[in-house]
């Protein structure tokens, strides 16, 4: 599906954010290794979270899905079936790489296999730790899937310096050290998103500026008893679209404020953004609040590698907002935006130079010269099937001098599947 963006004025109007898919992933893969029913409350219909439940189902689940809400049964860590055979993970990184942890832990042999993105992801991070606490991989050439994982001898613990930041490497491990007679710890030196450790209860301890989670078969799964706040990660196209267009104003409620995942709200700050938080309060274990959003003049930043983490997700989006920045803005350390859906560096490089916009592509970043005077070219973008990439385009196509040209738009409907009509609803030409 192709979607043709017609230049805007303004964007003007209250949107009620799809939910978190990140949560909304984990809870059903943690429902899973629950002994007790749980019931999910604003669960998302997006592909993403949809391919978690098909996924937990196809591992002894049992998922009641309503209006809305999902009330899963799980198997709990002794009942997952042994012998499952093929596992779809669709589009998902998220449903491979803490999955793999699940069955390396459970001891299930099973072959994961994905669509053609997420077949040519690389899974070599996660395989390493599992393959020193005993699971056994074949994969595709360069550890990419189909991913054949299997565990004859017993669980080994580990204690696991994280070499990166990473908020799936850090869940992978942890979920297999869940299956552990002894604890398996990992080692923090930068904070990722801790979605996994709140909703696990899973103890947390400061050693020397280092956070350590530990997991093991001493920890009960509780039963994931939530409502799915509304999807940060979503609210950051509307953060940048309302800035970028004078005379905007949009309200949005309910939306997830986790300190571990939005670094982008404060990255917009830092460049000027009119972003006001308001009604903070907590759904379960998460923050949420409603956030405001005007149009304002945005001057230049230079993202902090240590900012990247809690960003990676809002990256291709902030790239936008640099391009009507009053100078120019740097993108470092954000390497790992090669190897998502899509080369996110790559696309974002395209999609900036069809807009005319100057940008230089590094292997770990991109400089951006902005001018918030600059009107982009209409042009034709390709999504890469890669959500963040399609809804990117559409923001910037907001200020160009002509229609754009969306090629491969139904790719949105893994995060955010209304993101087309929401568009419409508070677009003012």
């Amino acid at each position: 599906m192709n979607v043709l963006v017609t230049p805007v004025n303004c964007l003007k109007g209250t949107l009620h954010l799809p939910p978190d898919k990140s949560i909304a992933q984990r809870a059903a893969l943690f429902a899973l290794l629950s002994e007790s029913r749980s019931t999910i409350t604003n669960y998302p219909g997006a592909e993403d979270p949809q391919t978690a439940l098909s996924c937990i189902e196809h591992l002894g689940a049992t998922v009641l899905r309503g209006d809305g809400m999902v009330t899963v049964d799980g198997a709990g860590r002794d009942g997952i079936r042994k012998e499952p055979g093929e596992i779809d993970c669709g589009n998902s990184g998220t449903v491979m790489r803490l999955l793999s942890g699940i069955l390396a832990g459970a001891g299930v042999s099973a072959k994961l296999i994905g669509d053609d993105s997420l077949s040519s992801r690389p899974m070599k991070r996660i395989m390493d730790p599992l393959e020193k606490m005993g699971a056994t991989f074949a994969s595709a050439g360069g550890g990419v899937p189909p991913l054949h994982i299997s565990r004859k001898g017993p669980l080994k613990p580990i204690r696991f310096p994280l070499p990166v930041a990473s908020a799936q490497l850090k869940s992978c491990v942890l979920l297999a050290g869940l299956f552990g007679e002894e604890p398996t710890e990992v080692i923090e030196s930068v904070a990722s998103r801790n979605h996994t450790e709140t909703m696990l209860r899973l103890p947390v301890v400061r050693e020397g500026g280092k956070t350590v989670i530990t997991s093991s078969r001493q920890q009960i799964v509780p039963p994931q008893n939530l409502e799915i706040p509304g999807d940060f990660s979503a609210a950051g196209f509307w953060l940048v679209a309302a800035s970028i267009l004078e005379g905007s104003d949009l309200q949005l409620p309910g939306t997830g404020v986790n300190p571990t995942r939005c670094a982008a709200l404060h990255i917009l700050r830092k460049m000027g953004a009119d972003i006001e938080i308001s009604n903070e309060r907590m759904a379960g274990d998460e923050p949420i609040a409603d956030l405001r959003v005007r149009y304002a003049p945005l001057k230049p930043v230079d993202i902090e590698a240590e900012e990247i983490p809690n960003a990676i997700d809002e990256l291709p989006s902030l790239a936008v907002a640099m391009a009507f920045a009053d100078g120019i803005s740097r993108i470092r350390g954000a390497g790992e935006l090669r190897f998502k859906e899509s080369d996110r560096l790559a696309a974002m490089e395209a999609i900036l130079t069809s807009a005319g916009v100057s940008v230089t592509a590094h292997t770990d970043g991109l400089t951006i010269s902005g001018d918030p005077a600059r009107t982009a070219s209409g042009a034709l973008h390709d999504s890469m099937h890669d959500h963040r990439i399609a809804m990117s385009a559409a923001i910037m196509s907001l200020r160009a001098d002509d229609v754009s040209e969306i090629r491969n738009a139904e790719a949105a409907a893994v995060s955010y599947p209304a993101f087309w009509s929401d568009l419409d609803s508070v677009a003012h030409e």
